[in-house]
């Protein structure tokens, strides 16, 4: 990966004259097309253990991919011991069982070029890919960065690495690759009334839906041990 330095040095053109506004063009073809709303949660401390379950279950090739080198398993331990969940933000897509499918990782950044920036980073299992879930988790982590004042995301990855570069590509980012990596800057617009009432009602539904599952899954389990005693019940007559 290279250098922060390295990164202003070429930030300065690719943030200059070009503007990445929301609503991007991609977004609003989605939206016209029945773009189906994902609940992403905003996670805390105490997902730590969920976010490592979710980060060893990556395949070697996939570890080579989120972090730019085949991370063991003890770098990954490191790596999440030391997120910092009151400077970055971190959110994640459950499934119906309430397992952790799909991170995003928002980095706050030194300012670049005078502006504040974030890095976005995403991991989503293998289970549960072709869902759009990078997609879902970069606009909530675009949405996040502009009611916090930062005007400009930066995507770096390896330049195999498709599925990300795609994901700047539609959020109307010029990629720029140098040999086995590549860099993309995506401009935020700035934060508004709506982008907050709208971070507001995403994050207040996601809590909601995930309680719901939550109770949920409580409700099967308490079904399925009645069924189990029934049965057994039964076995002993």
């Amino acid at each position: 990966m290279q250098p922060l330095d390295d990164w202003n040095t070429r930030a300065d053109e690719a943030l200059g004259p070009r503007q990445h506004a929301l609503p991007r063009p991609a977004k609003l073809a989605k939206q016209a097309f029945g773009w189906r709303w994902i609940p992403i949660r905003p996670l805390a401390a105490r997902h730590r253990r969920r976010i490592l379950a979710h980060l060893l279950g990556l395949s070697e090739r996939d570890r080579y991919l989120r972090f730019g080198h085949a991370a063991s398993d003890l770098q990954i331990e490191r790596y999440v011991t030391q997120l910092d969940f009151e400077r970055d933000e971190i959110f994640g897509i459950f499934n119906r069982r309430l397992e952790l499918v799909a991170v995003a990782h928002l980095a706050t950044m030194d300012p670049v070029v005078g502006r504040p920036a974030a890095e976005f980073g995403v991991s989503v299992a293998k289970a549960s890919r072709g869902r759009g879930y990078g997609d879902h988790l970069f606009d909530r982590a675009a949405l996040h960065a502009r009611n916090r004042g930062i005007d400009s995301l930066l995507v770096h990855a390896l330049s195999e690495n498709t599925a990300m570069l795609r994901i700047a590509r539609n959020a109307g980012a010029h990629i720029e690759r140098d040999g086995p990596e590549a860099q993309a800057w995506v401009k935020l617009a700035p934060e508004n009334l709506a982008s907050h009432v709208e971070a507001l009602v995403e994050d207040t539904a996601a809590g909601l839906y995930y309680r719901l599952k939550r109770q949920l899954r409580r409700f099967e389990a308490l079904l399925s041990g009645l069924f189990r005693a029934r049965a057994e019940r039964r076995s002993q007559l």
